[in-house]
């Protein structure tokens, strides 16, 4: 458990052990996808709709990051999920949603899918949404119900985990 401070005990352990950066994460997947629509091109979305839904998710995706990267910036909180946090957020995106920036970054996957009119990068979609739940987001809610106890346990109880 934290002490009066928020910090974990042991350095090493204030951290929530993300099996990856979540960019990471949706770039290799949109290479793979990317790659498969080289190989075998297959159209995601009638072609008439393609820049317009491209173009939305990301304007969305845009202002959510927007917004959440504000909120941690104002908090004094990293953004790396591979850090310490120092505090649990719950302005900005972070009223409506506990993972503001995730969904911002699946937006953009979506987005650049979209764009890409891949149905390749369509399908990794899946795949990627668990990896960033299971990989991240759950190693992300058991370090801060550890770091910060009841305080997140309330968070959590308010704020949906995605929106």
């Amino acid at each position: 458990m934290a002490n009066r401070n928020g910090a974990l005990p042991d350095p090493v352990a204030d951290k929530a052990n993300v099996i990856a950066p979540p960019p990471l994460i949706v770039a290799v997947a949109l290479a793979v996808g990317y790659l498969g629509q080289r190989l075998d091109p297959r159209p995601l979305l009638p072609e008439a709709i393609v820049p317009w839904l491209g173009s939305g998710l990301l304007l969305v995706a845009v202002a959510i990051a927007a917004s959440a990267l504000g909120a941690l910036h104002k908090a004094r909180t990293p953004v790396d999920p591979r850090k310490a946090t120092t505090a649990i957020v719950r302005t900005g995106a972070y009223r409506f949603s506990r993972n503001p920036l995730y969904v911002a970054l699946s937006l953009v996957y979506l987005g650049v899918a979209a764009l890409c009119n891949s149905l390749w990068m369509g399908l990794l979609v899946v795949p990627v949404v668990g990896i960033l739940r299971f990989g991240v987001i759950g190693r992300e809610e058991r370090y801060l119900e550890r770091k910060f106890g009841d305080e997140y346990r309330r968070y959590r109880a308010e704020v949906r985990r995605w929106l």
